[in-house]
């Protein structure tokens, strides 16, 4: 089986699984996109993850206006469809909030982090498919959680109760992945990331090596104060570049 072909298969498998999980209040609605944004995920592999890599990015979950729109990890549509070159049909959550509507590649709101990572990327690496030879990029929980405000609720905030079962489905999907591809490296985009690689790189036979990097949300003062240049300065250090 080829290695983008696992990595779908890995996909899908983790998409079924976590949609069959329950979450209570205060998270009232979860969107699952590997399940209504599977198609432009699906190419996003086919394009991406032919070829093993030596260093996998990870980020947390999706935005609401990135990979929540277009399937694609850290996906602000823009980057997505002009320097990726992607573009797929995009259905409906089951359940969707009033506030979070689902327009996919119509989507007119720009996801900061998304912008801030692959302009980054595009920036130092001037196309897509220069990146990807060495590189690529995931999440480690594939589902959207949101408040009855539309307020963002991230993963690490759910009860343990509801953490287990999803956590143990994303920690068996990041080993497939990282079984598949074999990196040299595997980076945290945040902390939270960082601590979940660190977690799963123990139990494979030839763990990579595990750094991080800043996170890109607008939430954060330090990204706002040059984000591109503390994440090059990061890499550098570490020894990933």
């Amino acid at each position: 089986m080829s290695t983008a072909k696992q990595i779908s298969v890995a996909a899908r498998r983790l998409g079924e699984t976590v949609g069959g999980l329950a979450f209570s209040e205060p998270v009232t609605h979860v969107y699952n996109p590997l399940d209504y944004a599977w198609a432009p995920h699906a190419e996003y592999i086919r394009r991406f993850g032919a070829t093993r890599k030596r260093v996998v990015l990870l980020g947390m979950n999706p935005g609401p206006y990135g990979m929540a729109q277009t399937g694609v990890p850290f996906g602000e549509v823009a980057a997505v469809r002009d320097w990726m070159g992607i573009e797929a049909p995009v259905s409906k959550p089951v359940c969707e909030h009033p506030k979070r509507p689902i327009q996919g590649f119509d989507c007119t709101r720009s996801e900061v982090s998304g912008r801030r990572l692959w302009g980054f990327f595009a920036e130092r690496f001037g196309t897509a498919e220069a990146f990807f030879q060495e590189h690529y990029v995931a999440n480690y929980c594939p589902l959207v959680f949101m408040q009855e405000s539309g307020k963002n609720h991230t993963p690490d905030k759910l009860p343990a109760a509801e953490k287990a079962p999803l956590d143990a489905a994303c920690d068996a999907h990041l080993r497939s992945l990282l079984e598949i591809l074999r990196p040299q490296w595997v980076v945290g985009v945040g902390a939270f990331a960082e601590s979940k690689l660190t977690a799963v790189i123990a139990g494979l036979e030839t763990p990579p090596q595990v750094t991080r990097v800043l996170h890109p949300s607008p939430a954060s003062p330090a990204a706002n104060r040059g984000w591109g240049e503390a994440v090059l300065r990061q890499l550098q250090e570490a020894g990933v570049w």
